[in-house]
């Protein structure tokens, strides 16, 4: 996918959730999509990690 299809959807998605969510459900929305980036970045570094160390060395 490219990268500006990509944004300009992400983008979308936003504007559509800003416009059916109360102040207060968007801020829980946006707080629990944060935590699971955060948890899925965790995840891909750990596995590139343990991918590496399965490898051995270059």
């Amino acid at each position: 996918m490219d990268g500006f299809c990509l944004t300009t959807g992400i983008n979308t998605l936003a504007v559509t959730l800003a416009q059916t969510l109360t102040d207060d459900e968007l801020a829980l929305a946006a707080a629990f999509l944060t935590q699971l980036g955060d948890t899925l970045a965790t995840i891909a570094v750990v596995r590139a990690q343990c991918e590496a160390k399965k490898n051995g060395p270059g």
